[in-house]
């Protein structure tokens, strides 16, 4: 049988997320629309690829299988097109993406590791910039891909897609004053001692941002410019720290906590710039690296302890 790129790439969101829900909305597809794939996927598999239960889906030994091909197919699909590619592009001509914040930390070098070593023709400028920033470069056609936060960017006029889980957590020493909680509001985060990033800071501004005038008043024992300094500080039990959850590399040694209020929710968006090369094979390769690492980072697991 042929398998559909966009019928491979739903069914590993699914089941990345658990959810046939969740992989339409990746996708932005509708329900009926994603479930009618994976129907047809099954019926011309001949078996069947996901379990369904009332607290989402799970894959079959056989889904399993496909999901794990499936990541190689869409890998070597994108080789292919930059491949290709190469030869109708000047290596003087390099690709541009946008990020900040927890998306430098670990998905974007994770990214670039990969598309790098699979496209040795195709060079990538990779500028730190915020979202407001992003979105005004990207609509200007000054860059070609950018990694932003969704609350920041709504209604800007550009294509944009899911890039994964962005929400702020609490998190502290291992074995410190908050283990054995799962989660946190901010109000109770502020009864402790916190370390957090400089006053200017995008993530600072936006948690000023959303308490608003009746924020509980908070001790900074300490500030500092760059996130992993940030976690490391709570790691070793300086104080509590409020980040974002793609800011923490899986094996550190840390209590975290999820953090209750509503405004801690937020998400990841790939961005695309109007520019023609936006659509050009390698900045769509580029894309698909970005989207791989952040299924990867979905599939390592919990974070912290």
């Amino acid at each position: 049988m042929r398998y559909d790129l966009d019928d491979l790439r739903l069914f590993l969101h699914i089941v990345t997320e658990g959810s046939i829900t969740a992989g339409a909305e990746r996708m932005h597809l509708s329900l009926p629309s994603a479930s009618a794939r994976v129907r047809s996927l099954e019926h011309h598999a001949g078996v069947a690829l996901l379990i369904r239960g009332r607290r989402g889906v799970r894959p079959t030994p056989a889904g399993t299988t496909l999901a794990r091909h499936a990541r190689d197919v869409l890998d070597q699909t994108a080789r292919l097109e930059s491949a290709v590619a190469s030869y109708t592009r000047s290596p003087a001509a390099p690709l541009t993406l946008l990020a900040g914040g927890s998306a430098i930390h670990r998905l974007v070098p994770q990214a670039l590791v990969s598309f790098l070593r699979a496209h040795p023709d195709v060079d990538v400028t990779v500028c730190e910039s915020r979202t407001p920033q992003t979105v005004r470069l990207l609509a200007d056609g000054e860059a070609d891909l950018g990694v932003v936060v969704d609350d920041e960017a709504r209604d800007c006029g550009l294509r944009m897609e899911p890039l994964g889980d962005d929400s702020l957590v609490v998190i502290g020493q291992a074995g410190g004053i908050i283990a054995g909680r799962t989660s946190l509001t901010y109000s109770e985060v502020a009864e402790h001692p916190l370390v957090g990033l400089d006053a200017g800071s995008s993530l600072r501004r936006w948690i000023e941002k959303h308490l608003g005038p009746r924020a509980p008043v908070a001790r900074y024992r300490t500030t500092v410019a760059d996130l992993g300094v940030l976690v490391a500080l709570a790691a070793a039990g300086v104080g509590l720290a409020v980040v974002p959850r793609r800011a923490i590399d899986p094996g550190r040694p840390l209590t975290v906590c999820e953090l209750q209020d509503p405004w801690a929710r937020r998400h990841h968006l790939l961005a695309w710039g109007v520019k023609d090369r936006a659509s050009s094979p390698a900045a769509a390769a580029l894309a698909e690296h970005l989207r791989n690492a952040a299924l990867s980072e979905g599939r390592a697991g919990d974070y912290g302890q």
